[in-house]
C-alpha cells in the first residue's frame, strides 16, 4: 500500500513514515499543500493523510481540491484544531476520518487499515496467486501457509506483481509504481 502523508511538523512527519514503514507501508512524505495537490495528480495512492496546517494553503484546501477532481481516494485528516466545528467542516467537505493531535500512532494505524478496507472498492483484500496469499490491508504474505516476512519494498513489489497478474509489466512501471520514481534510474 502506498499513502500520501501531508504532514507541516517535520519531526512527526519523519516519526510516522517510519512507524508506516515499520507496517510495511511505502510512504510518500511532504509539508507542503501545493505539493501534496501535484503528488495526488501524477500518483497512485491508496490513501492521503493530510495535516491541516499545510503551507501555503491550509490542508482544507487540498481536500477541496482532491474532492472536486472525483475519484475515491480516502483521506484522514490530522489536526491540532480541537474545537467541534473544525472537525465537521472537514468531514463535510469530504475527508473520511479525522484524528486530533496529540493521539497514539497505534490508534492512527488501526484508522489508516480500517480507511484502507472500506477504500479498496470491489476488490478482495487478500490476493492469491496459486499457494501465495497477500493481506493488502494488514501487510501479511503466506506462501503455502507459512507466514513470509518479505522487506517494505519486496512487499510493494509483490503487491504490483500480482495485482498484474497474467500480464506482461515493464521495468519503466515498475519503477514508477513500486519506486515512485518517474524515469528509469539505469540501476
Amino acid at each position: 500500500m502506498r499513502p500520501l502523508l501531508a504532514e507541516n511538523d517535520p519531526a512527526l512527519g519523519t516519526f510516522l513514515q517510519r512507524g508506516f514503514y515499520a507496517e510495511n507501508y511505502l510512504v510518500d512524505l511532504t509539508r507542503d499543500a501545493e505539493e501534496a495537490k501535484s503528488l495526488v495528480d501524477g500518483q497512485k495512492y491508496d490513501l492521503a493523510i493530510l495535516d491541516l496546517n499545510l503551507a501555503p494553503t491550509d490542508g482544507l484546501n487540498v481536500l477541496r481540491e482532491v474532492r472536486s477532481r472525483g475519484g475515491g481516494l480516502p483521506i484522514l485528516i490530522l489536526s491540532s484544531r480541537g474545537r467541534l466545528e473544525d472537525r465537521v467542516q472537514a468531514l463535510d467537505m469530504g475527508a473520511d476520518d479525522l484524528v486530533v493531535k496529540p493521539f497514539a500512532f497505534s490508534e492512527l494505524s488501526a484508522r489508516v487499515r480500517a480507511l484502507l478496507r472500506r477504500g479498496i472498492r470491489g476488490e478482495s483484500p487478500v490476493l492469491h496467486v496459486m499457494d501465495l496469499e497477500l493481506n493488502r490491508v494488514e501487510r501479511k504474505v503466506f506462501r503455502g501457509g507459512v507466514p513470509v516476512e518479505p522487506t517494505p519494498k519486496e512487499l510493494s513489489l509483490l503487491e504490483y506483481l500480482t495485482l498484474h497478474e497474467g500480464r506482461d509489466v515493464t521495468r519503466a512501471e515498475i519503477i514508477q509504481h513500486v519506486w515512485g520514481l518517474s524515469h528509469d534510474t539505469m540501476s
